[in-house]
């Protein structure tokens, strides 16, 4: 019978034990990377990803991981693969294989798909001398070591591994690509990691929608305007478009004396904070400090583009 300190001691082993497997991992990882690199980068198609059981799974992972990173890549179950989805692999695609033995019967029919049509394989194996490996034109060795239960049976450290290797390969391509946030916004465009990577320009009002009148503009037409559009803010801006100022609560109380014989121009605060259109949204919160609830979005030249409230962030889910 087990204690809670037992159980403990067995989690913090089992850590440590996988935690093992990726420093020999590191350290381990040599040339056959690089070439997967390189025969990636110059790939024409997709990146077909299987595995059988455990290694399905990571696999799968692997896939969506390359996928929303900037690699096109699909996941095939190697047992749909003999039943007619080796359609789905073309000669402009490499295949991915995933197998800790590198003896699962189930890949037989995709390996040797890709070596009837010269498709290219690589291969993440911790068995050099495997049939996946002696097949495969590249291979990713991982260490052979024991798994995390003690008994060498139940895929721990080894999926451990395999996972690493596919996010090494996810985000060494990603950078050789220049993938930005902005192109990874492209494929998340949902939930919270969506609105973290939003811009600016996805959640600003323009056009008409934006407050803005002239620096003689009369203080009465002015305030108008302020309420007819709801920021709590307008933007004074010259014929073209270029931003001199702004008119907040704060500069129509401190010209409260006299403010209806005043213009936009006299009453504006200069030189106000502002934003780019292309800013990711979370940079536009972290500029709202204080008693700022509202940015003028402007481009290069000055030149008003939007305008964005704090709530538009809030419903967006950006903070």
């Amino acid at each position: 019978m087990t204690t809670p300190q037992d159980h403990l001691a067995i989690a913090r082993r089992v850590i440590a034990d996988e935690a093992a497997g990726l420093a020999a991992l590191a350290d381990g990882l040599g040339h056959g990377f690089e070439q997967a690199v390189q025969k990636i980068l110059n790939a024409k198609g997709r990146i077909i990803v299987s595995g059988i059981g455990k290694s399905g799974h990571i696999a799968r992972k692997i896939a969506a991981t390359l996928a929303s990173t900037g690699t096109p890549a699909q996941f095939v179950h190697p047992a749909e693969a003999s039943h007619g989805d080796l359609g789905m692999v073309t000669r402009h695609d490499i295949v991915l294989a995933l197998s800790n033995s590198g003896e699962a019967p189930e890949l037989a029919n995709l390996v040797a798909y890709t070596r009837r049509f010269g498709i290219p394989l690589i291969a993440i194996s911790s068995r050099d001398d495997s049939t996946l490996a002696k097949q495969a034109d590249i291979r990713i060795n991982i260490p052979q070591l024991g798994e995390a239960c003690g008994f060498g049976v139940v895929p721990t450290t080894s999926t451990t591994m395999s996972l690493a290797v596919g996010d090494a390969l996810a985000i060494t391509l990603m950078q050789a690509r220049q993938f930005t946030p902005e192109d990874f916004h492209a494929f998340h465009p949902g939930g919270k990691l969506g609105a973290r990577l939003a811009r600016v320009a996805d959640l600003m009002h323009t056009g008409e929608a934006v407050p803005q009148v002239s620096p003689d503009t009369a203080m009465g037409d002015t305030l108008l305007m302020i309420s007819q559009k709801g920021f709590g803010v307008v933007a004074v801006t010259q014929p073209d478009g270029t931003l001199d100022g702004v008119i907040t609560d704060g500069d129509l109380r401190r010209h409260m004396d006299g403010l209806m014989s005043k213009t936009a121009g006299e009453v504006m605060t200069p030189d106000p904070t502002t934003i780019a259109p292309t800013a990711l949204a979370e940079e536009a919160v972290a500029r709202m400090t204080g008693k700022i609830t509202c940015l003028f979005a402007v481009d290069d030249a000055n030149k008003i583009a939007g305008v964005l409230h704090i709530h538009d962030c809030l419903r967006a889910g950006v903070v």
